[in-house]
């Protein structure tokens, strides 16, 4: 698409904060209202706009995305959505560890049993921890307590905890993650461990480290969003 405006800013209106586009504002692709609950975080989205060239390209506007998914199809149904992330929980990364070889199972320990520890004492949970891809089931308090944790999120904020429970297949480094409990580098080490190490054993392949490299920066797009928040 082309773009068909010059300028893109921000109008506060009734305790919300409008994306416009020489002053028409901007509707969701459900014909929405986009409007954004935060200051700062509209001020990131009406930079999307402003920064696009003669054609728009929505990847380079993941702000946008978010926004539009919060709104459209998140807060429709926002208990609908907070149980599907929750359900990560039952299988969570962290959770399922190498057999071998002994560097591995050492690297996984060391990386991702502080998070369980963190886990722990912030929601009062417990977990089972598997070495092999063989599914164990958790603890039915522990997914319970887990997914009240997700339950309390509003649209937005589950808008920004999708990319990073999906893209770390770990619900615990994203909460982790949007409780300020680590920092952005320790929550993407943690979730791209196993790349990393197949990387180390046999050397980076392009195409494999590209497709990471797009997945990270959807991952700290994510955090952004939750900050700007």
């Amino acid at each position: 698409m082309k773009r068909f405006y010059k300028t893109a800013a921000v109008r506060a209106t009734d305790g919300e904060y409008e994306i416009v586009l020489d002053e028409r504002p901007v509707k969701t692709p459900a014909r929405a209202a986009l409007a954004i609950p935060s200051a700062t975080l509209a001020e990131g989205i009406a930079a999307e706009w402003e920064a696009q060239g003669e054609e728009i390209d929505p990847r380079s506007m993941p702000f946008t995305g978010l926004a539009n998914a919060a709104i459209d199809r998140i807060a429709p149904d926002k208990d609908a959505f907070a149980r599907s992330l929750s359900l990560f929980g039952e299988s969570d990364l962290l959770c399922y560890r190498a057999e071998s070889p002994a560097i591995l199972v050492e690297r996984q320990a060391q990386t991702w049993d502080p998070l369980l520890a963190w886990a722990r004492r912030r929601f009062d949970v417990d977990f089972e921890v598997v070495h092999g891809i063989m599914h164990r089931p958790q603890p039915e308090m522990t997914l319970k307590l887990l997914e009240q944790a997700v339950a309390a999120m509003t649209p937005f904020e589950l808008a920004a905890m999708s990319p990073l429970v999906t893209i770390s297949g770990s619900l615990i480094i994203a909460l982790a993650l949007a409780e300020d409990a680590i920092d952005l580098d320790t929550a993407w080490a943690a979730a791209s461990l196993d790349e990393a190490w197949q990387f180390e054993q046999w050397g980076e392949d392009a195409e494999a480290a590209k497709v990471l490299e797009a997945r990270r920066q959807e991952f700290a797009a994510g955090h952004r969003f939750m900050k700007l928040l």
